[in-house]
């Protein structure tokens, strides 16, 4: 007569190799992921090439504007609107003619109208400076306000942009952003200055550095799917100082079809 099967003794063994399997598993994609990780060159290369091919070099776009926490006081007194809120409130207007001219214009309606301007690569101010409105547009004339000859000249131009920025394009990871997958250039880690690209379209996604007087910034841009901008301009930008969130713009209007005056640059 057989001896019956002792099914305790079988789990074990079973459990281990379905572990080691899944080890395995994980290690080879994890090599696989890797492999997939394009150099900085490229990525640059391929997000320029990506705005080349956008039909318009111009772009108008109207929205709100909304100022948090720290920045409030800032942009109160510059607008002329009362401080003592959480919140403010305004209307915002992004102007671009490529290559290299940006508008970032902010309009209380019953108040002032402050502008921030990147021409060049030359920073204007009018009014009273409000430094995330500052910051908002020259990030975003960098790198949505490129056109060149070629790619690679494009390429070449915003490297140079990241590295006065602190950020090494050459060294590339991926991350996560929402819900969506993003090459990150720069080095790894919290704090660092980095540069990150939605691997989905090669299209901008955050700026992440520090200035001069060593306060960190965080220029984020969301959401490249409304028709109004026509792909030239998310649908929001968001500017972080520190921790906090303390400007978000969002696109209501938009017209690739604008006629920009030279006195607005």
């Amino acid at each position: 007569m057989k001896e019956p099967l002792n099914r305790k003794s079988v789990k074990p063994a079973g459990a281990a190799v379905m572990k080691r399997a899944v080890a395995v598993l994980g290690v080879l994609a994890a090599m696989s992921a890797g492999a997939y990780v394009l150099p900085g060159g490229s990525i640059l290369r391929r997000m320029v090439a990506a705005r080349e091919e956008l039909p318009s070099t111009t772009l108008k776009a109207d929205g709100s504007l909304h100022f948090y926490g720290p920045v409030v006081t800032e942009a109160g007194g510059a607008l002329g609107l009362p401080t003592d809120r959480p919140e403010l409130e305004a209307d915002g207007t992004v102007s671009l003619r490529l290559p290299g001219r940006c508008r970032f214009e902010a309009k209380a309606r019953e108040g002032n109208t402050v502008a921030a301007v990147s021409s060049g690569g030359r920073k204007r101010v009018e009014g009273t400076e409000i430094p995330a409105l500052s910051e908002a547009v020259q990030q975003l004339c960098a790198v949505l306000g490129v056109r060149a000859e070629s790619a690679v000249e494009g390429r070449e131009v915003v490297e140079t942009h990241l590295r006065s920025l602190g950020i090494e394009p050459r060294t590339t990871s991926l991350a996560r952003f929402g819900g969506d997958v993003v090459y990150v250039l720069g080095q790894q880690g919290e704090g660092k200055p980095q540069f990150w690209v939605y691997k989905d379209g090669f299209r901008p996604a955050r700026l992440k550095y520090k200035d001069a007087k060593g306060t960190a910034w965080d220029v984020r841009f969301l959401d490249y799917t409304s028709p109004v901008t026509g792909e030239m301009l998310p649908r929001s930008i968001e500017v972080w100082r520190g921790a906090d969130r303390v400007m978000r713009f969002t696109v209501l209007t938009g017209d690739t079809r604008a006629k920009l005056a030279d006195t607005l640059f």
